[in-house]
């Protein structure tokens, strides 16, 4: 009796309303991101990023309210922005979520030594983090000339607030994670 082949057929591709809408939006993330540099800006620009919109938002003062007065410092307005950023990655992924709630805690930490500097008379806080958020937002746009498709930055504008759990994702498939 000889060797006997079967044929087999490749996997059919999930269609679009079986995939979850994280699944959707990484899709558009990675269609809109080929160029290995545009990639690698993203890994660095995005994070960056997010650390310059906790600073700014870390920098508008908190009003004093009573029983907070034991966390002054440590709760203010950034802390609203993590809990609602959280909230919505948890629905999406909750591995990717948890993730980024511990970047987000990196980064408190880090905004927490720039009002160290700024209370020894270095830079405002809220300079530091405009400037941090502009040097990401110019490798961003950077990124997106270099992919080469001028839709590809405005498309990732629409997708900014998913972006971040992109990056998250990207990391998590090369440490061969499930999200």
């Amino acid at each position: 009796m000889g060797k006997q082949h079967h044929k087999y057929s490749s996997p059919a591709k999930p269609k679009h309303e079986d995939l979850r809408p994280v699944e959707v939006f990484f899709a558009r993330l990675d269609a809109s991101h080929q160029n290995p540099t545009n990639r690698v800006l993203h890994y660095i620009c995005v994070p960056l990023m997010v650390l310059g919109i906790l600073g700014m938002a870390w920098a508008v003062p908190f009003p004093e309210i009573g029983f907070l007065k034991a966390y002054k410092g440590y709760f203010n307005w950034a802390s609203f922005v993590i809990a609602i950023a959280i909230y919505y990655y948890l629905k999406l992924s909750p591995l990717l979520s948890y993730f980024m709630l511990f970047l987000m805690f990196g980064f408190s930490y880090l905004i927490m030594q720039f009002e160290t500097w700024e209370k020894a008379g270095g830079p405002q806080l809220s300079a530091v983090s405009v400037g941090i958020l502009l040097l990401a937002l110019l490798g961003q746009y950077i990124g997106g000339k270099i992919e080469g498709k001028e839709q590809s930055f405005n498309d990732d504008t629409k997708l900014a607030h998913v972006t971040p759990l992109w990056v998250m994702f990207r990391l998590t498939r090369k440490l061969k994670l499930r999200y």
